[in-house]
């Protein structure tokens, strides 16, 4: 019997009122193969006119290659998913990571700017220092700790300084069923090690990139105001340490039938396992703003991360594209 998903089904409805919106517009989706790029390509309306490209395709550092691919597509939006994620490593690469992260984003918004397209650009929390004891509001004062973070913190300035028609969405502890994430690496190593140790006092909440691509998908091509604010939050709801969201996923996955053996999951501090790069100690996301922005509900993390292991323990609907290691030890 096919497998019926909640979520999905939520996603699936609110098409309805995006296609009234949506149809027939041109969206250029950069990032195509990462986890909220495959997730895009997969919820995507069928009447919206989807051009996906990966980094070999249209690499975002290339001013002629965005001019090229602009001239030709002709976008109404796009949906800047392409970044440099490997925060530890940032920190020995900097000037791979701001020309990804910092100038392709600027280089994407003067290119929105001269078609007049909206720019839908994908931020994160690492943008704040993580020193707050309550959610992050979409205008709270900004202070990344590492490269990663910078690069992301200058990127959204430089975005709403150049295109007046942008949105910047910030999200956190991304996972999906494709690529490699948390949840993936998680399952792997619960299957192969008697023993894990979870860093437990870190506090953000886990978000499964459909959500997120719904919303984005959502902030693309929805008709906005001069009102509609700029800076937005998407993560799922609720809150969670690394080490909650690892045995949030040893106890569905075991249900599942996707763990098969019993794996001691221990906690540690962040102290006890150090990295170069600093992690924010708290970076939950206040959503109040984008709900409405949006008119749409949120999922409570542990829901939304069934959902996603049910994908992996059976197929769905639309699982395929229309298109073509934290706090471990």
């Amino acid at each position: 019997m096919q497998m019926v998903y909640r979520y999905l089904k939520l996603l699936l409805m609110d098409r309805v009122a995006l296609r009234n919106q949506a149809a027939n517009k041109r969206l250029l989706l950069l990032g195509a193969d990462g986890q909220l790029g495959w997730e895009i390509q997969r919820l995507c309306p069928s009447d919206v006119i989807l051009k996906a490209c990966n980094r070999s395709e249209l690499d975002i550092t290339n001013v002629e290659d965005i001019t090229s691919m602009v001239d030709q597509f002709k976008p109404d939006a796009m949906i800047n998913a392409a970044a440099y994620t490997a925060v530890d490593k940032a920190e020995s690469e900097a000037d791979q990571v701001i020309a990804v992260n910092t100038q392709g984003a600027m280089n994407l918004a003067r290119s929105a700017l001269n078609c007049g397209a909206r720019l839908v650009h994908i931020s994160t929390d690492y943008v704040f220092d993580g020193e707050a004891n309550q959610p992050y509001l979409p205008s709270a004062v900004k202070a990344p700790q590492g490269c990663y973070g910078k690069s992301k913190a200058d990127a959204e300035d430089a975005i709403l300084h150049t295109c007046k028609n942008s949105v910047i969405i910030r999200t956190g502890w991304l996972y999906s069923s494709h690529g490699n994430n948390f949840v993936k690496t998680m399952l792997k190593l619960m299957n192969e090690r008697d023993t894990l140790h979870i860093v437990a006092d870190q506090l953000g909440t886990p978000t499964w990139a459909a959500g997120l691509a719904h919303a984005a998908l959502l902030s693309a091509t929805t008709d906005m105001v001069d009102q509609s604010p700029k800076i937005l939050h998407w993560t799922d709801l609720g809150v969670a340490s690394w080490y909650d969201f690892a045995k949030a996923v040893q106890e569905v996955g075991t249900r599942l039938g996707l763990v098969n053996s019993h794996c001691l999951i221990k906690p540690i501090t962040t102290a006890e396992y150090p990295t170069p790069a600093k992690r924010p100690r708290y970076g939950v996301l206040d959503k109040t703003t984008t709900l409405k922005a949006l008119n749409v509900e949120g999922q409570y993390w542990r829901e939304a991360l069934t959902e996603m292991l049910q994908q992996l323990s059976g197929p769905i609907e639309e699982t395929q594209p229309k298109a073509e290691g934290k706090g471990i030890k």
